[in-house]
Formats: structure tokens, C-alpha cells, sequence
């Protein structure tokens, strides 16, 4: 079972639609980047400056722009240890939080510090836990983060999926950097179990999916949402009714302005069929108790939509991104067609991008296929309203689909799909839009300047409410493109 940890939850009503075009294409100055060995991040907005992220091997920058993209400031961020594991970002109007991890010796440390908005280090960086690494060093991700929504609170946690056990350590940290709460919690079984999100809302409660799997497609036959609130050292277990089908394709999440945990995914009568419909919960945040399940089925228009490029088993490679809650009770479920598959390197195959990875140096060559985006509109009585499909072909080898899937945009109302339309000979970067009548625009996205970068929509970063910043590579250079709506 295949739970993605989303971008994004969406949450608005779905009738203010505006037309979505992208006003002006402004791009950064280049600098070095080397894609096998450098790091990059979009930090966001602080004292009115945008802030990116570069690390090489030793080197850690932060950099400040104005709104024209010219470099204000660079920052380095001397305190960071030789060897950075993992970097997050966390920006707010007036300071920056960096949560990052640092390979000392044969072990892993998460630390936090303070920046003001000028990116200078406040105080001294805390230490937050540490874990061996063992002798092939760090081979997994040791401690992960969340934010709420507010950025009020913050979790710092380990997980791990034991058998029939999963064991949860967390600290819950304030928008100061205090550690205000401790937990350690463990989930039991009768049956092996993996997990799925860890959320926390705005008042620090943590839920996370946790799930059974049968069949060889591991499909669930078993699941439960997870409530812990802070510092507590039980979890609150609520067990969703699968009436004899088997879940797949998840997606949980948060909705602090209507005290609600919703959850959405596809569902199949066999636990190791095909897909034959979606699941829909919502669950009420303060009991865990679930308020509606709704098991719709594929019907056959969809599925005739759905099969025009892909005849036989229509929905089985998508993957749910996002749901979009409306004000009347129904919902948008987004999802994108996504499969991996290998070849041998000396069978014939290139990718547009894949000089950028030189993928024939193994016996074995990853290929990574992003397609189609789905989206469905249902009412809050479980009927569809509309289905839309974005049509995009999306194929590399060796690079994890970096230049892949889409950046999702909202302005408060419209629904915009950014992403890179390529295969083995083109590429052109396209803007695809939906109205609230599921009406679809696709058009080319005109980006000239800087030589025409290779742009990477699916790392790039809403900073305002019609600005969206994207990383773009160029050879062994990098840029930051920002695009106004």
C-alpha cells in the first residue's frame, strides 16, 4: 500500500473561480550547482525578502532576493556541522527556523535553530535526538518533522514499523524553539503493520494512518487513524470499517478550520485486483469518531475517460495527491498516474533529461513514469459531478522524476497544474487549469530568459497567494524562477 505524503491539503470552496495566467516570468542569476552531489531548497518569504537554500559539500547558503530576483544577500550558515544529513526550512514574517541533521561519527543528530529575518543565526542551535547509523552509515531517515498549519507547533519524531508494533518518539516544539511536550507511543497489532502521514494540528495533535496488508498488490485489509494529543503515551486508535475491500492509494490529513480529519483513496473488491472505486471519511477531530463513509464506485463514463490511453486497468497506477473539501459537503479528489519499471542498459531507451544522471553506468536502468492527472468532483451525497483529466507524458531514468509531476497552485479559487509535458524528444513546460465546473484549459507556459532552463515544477514553492517560486537547472548551473499570477 502506497501512502504519498502529500504537498499540500487544499481547503476552500470551490465557487470563486478566476482564469489563471501567469502575469511575468522573472528568473534569479545562475551559480554553480552539481546535481549528483548539491542540495536546494525554496525557503520562502521573511522581512519581505525571499530566501532559497543551496548546500554543497561543506558550503551551506542561504540567499536573499528582492522581488525583481536580485540577490540581496548571501548568507552562509557557518554553524552547520561537515556532513548535513537533512534540511528543513520553516519561514515565517519576521525569523526562519532550519530543522537539520548532521552525520557525526556513526550517528545521526537532529538539531533546530533560530535565524532572524535576515537569515543571522539567534542563539545557540539545540540538539534534538540521536541515532546510530551502523557500519554502511546513514541508509534510512532517522527522525522526520511536521508542522501545523499555524506554525504554532512543531513535532520532531522517529517512527518505526515492528511487526505487529509501531513505535512513535516524538518532541513537540514551539514556534520558539522550546520543547514543550515529550511522547513515546506504541500501536499493537494482531497483524504486521506499516504506517502512513503523521499530521499535526494546530493544537499539536498528532494523527497518522496505520494500516494490515494482504495480497501481493499489499493492498489494506486493516486500517485505523491514530490520534495522539501532546504528550500523551497512548494512542487513540479509531478502526475504519472496510466492509470486506481492500484500500489502497491513501491520502489523511488535518482541517483545523472545521475540526475535521479527512481521508481519501481508491478501494478494490480483491485484495489483489484492480481498483473499483474511491473511499471517502471524514472523522471528527476531537473523538476520532468517523461521521461519514462513502465506498463510490467507478461507473462506467469514468472508466471509459479514464481508458482512452490506457485501455486495461484504468486506475490501478494513480495515486491520490490532494482532496479539496467544499463548502457543501462534497469534495475533489486530485490524482496523478504514476509507475516505475526497469530495463536492462543495453536494451535501447533515453530519457529527454537523462544526461543530467548518465543512467547507463549499472546493469539495471530505473525508468520513472508520470502521466495524467484525474480530478474528480463528488457532492456531499456521494454523487459525481464531474471528472477532468490533464493529459501529460512524463519519462526519465535514474533521477527519482525530478523534472516530474506537477506544482499545484492556488489563488483562492482556481486550480492550476504547472509541470513539464515531455518524453524521449520534447519538452515544453504547460499550464493546465480547472474551473468550477471541471472545464479544462491547457495551454503552452512561455518562460523565456536564461537560456531556457530545465525547470523542476514539482520542487517548486507557493510563497504568496499568486507567486510561485521554481528551482531550474541549466547544465551545472542552477536558478530560481519566479512566476506571478
Amino acid at each position: 500500500m502506497n501512502f504519498l505524503k502529500p504537498v499540500l491539503m487544499l481547503l476552500l470552496g470551490f465557487f470563486l473561480f478566476n482564469t489563471v495566467k501567469a502575469q511575468e516570468v522573472i528568473y534569479s542569476p545562475y551559480d554553480k550547482f552539481d546535481i549528483r552531489l548539491d542540495e536546494y531548497g525554496i525557503v520562502g518569504m521573511s522581512g519581505g525578502n525571499l530566501y532559497t537554500y543551496t548546500y554543497s559539500p561543506g558550503n551551506a547558503v542561504l540567499t536573499a532576493w528582492d522581488d525583481s530576483m536580485n540577490k540581496a544577500a548571501t548568507i552562509l550558515l557557518d554553524f552547520f556541522p561537515d556532513k548535513i544529513y537533512q534540511v528543513r526550512f520553516i519561514a515565517y514574517p519576521d525569523k526562519m527556523i532550519v530543522l537539520y541533521q548532521a552525520l557525526e561519527s556513526n550517528k545521526v543528530v537532529q538539531y533546530a535553530a533560530m535565524l532572524d529575518s535576515k537569515g543571522r543565526l539567534k542563539g545557540k542551535p539545540i540538539e534534538l535526538g540521536t541515532a546510530k547509523t551502523g557500519i554502511l552509515g546513514a541508509t534510512r531517515v532517522y527522525f522526520s518533522s511536521e508542522v501545523s498549519e499555524n506554525k504554532k507547533n512543531i513535532i520532531i519524531y522517529s517512527i518505526n514499523d515492528k511487526g505487529a508494533d509501531i513505535e512513535f518518539d516524538a518532541k513537540w516544539l514551539d514556534d520558539n524553539l522550546a520543547v514543550v511536550k515529550k511522547s513515546k507511543a506504541t500501536f499493537k497489532s494482531d497483524y504486521s503493520l506499516e504506517h502512513g502521514e503523521v499530521n499535526i494540528s494546530n493544537d499539536g495533535t498528532v494523527f497518522m494512518n496505520a494500516y494490515s496488508t494482504a495480497g501481493t498488490l499489499n493492498y489494506a485489509d486493516q486500517f485505523w487513524v491514530l490520534k495522539l494529543a501532546p504528550g500523551a503515551t497512548k494512542f487513540d486508535a479509531k478502526e475504519l470499517k472496510l466492509e470486506d475491500k481492500y484500500v489502497a492509494s491513501g491520502y489523511l490529513k488535518v482541517d483545523n478550520a472545521n475540526n475535521k480529519v479527512y481521508f481519501g483513496g481508491f478501494y478494490s473488491n480483491k485484495k489483489n485486483g484492480s481498483f473499483d472505486g474511491i473511499i471517502y471519511t471524514d472523522a471528527d477531530m476531537a473523538s476520532g469518531n468517523f461521521l461519514t463513509t462513502k465506498f463510490i464506485p467507478f461507473d462506467h463514463d469514468l472508466t471509459q475517460a479514464a481508458g482512452v490511453r490506457h485501455k486495461n486497468h484504468a486506475f490501478d497506477n494513480y495515486e491520490v495527491k490532494q482532496i479539496i473539501v467544499k463548502n457543501d459537503g462534497g469534495f475533489v479528489l486530485i490524482s496523478e498516474m504514476h509507475y516505475m519499471t526497469t530495463r536492462s542498459n543495453y536494451t535501447p531507451g533515453f530519457g529527454y533529461y537523462s544526461f543530467y544522471n548518465t543512467p547507463y553506468m549499472s546493469t539495471m536502468v530505473r525508468e520513472y513514469h508520470y502521466e495524467d492527472i484525474m480530478a474528480l468532483s463528488y457532492n456531499k451525497d456521494g454523487m459525481r459531478e464531474w471528472s477532468s483529466f490533464i493529459p501529460k507524458l512524463q519519462y526519465s531514468q535514474e533521477d527519482g522524476g525530478v523534472f516530474s509531476s506537477y506544482a499545484l497552485l492556488n489563488t483562492g479559487g482556481t486550480l492550476g497544474f504547472l509541470f513539464n509535458d515531455f518524453n524521449v524528444a520534447h519538452s515544453r513546460i504547460q499550464l493546465g487549469t480547472i474551473d468550477a465546473s471541471g472545464t479544462t484549459d491547457i495551454h503552452s507556459f512561455v518562460a523565456e530568459g536564461n537560456d531556457y532552463p530545465d525547470w523542476l515544477p514539482k520542487s517548486g514553492k507557493q510563497v504568496a497567494g499568486r507567486v510561485l517560486i521554481v528551482p531550474c537547472f541549466h547544465k551545472k548551473q542552477i536558478c530560481f524562477a519566479r512566476v506571478d499570477f
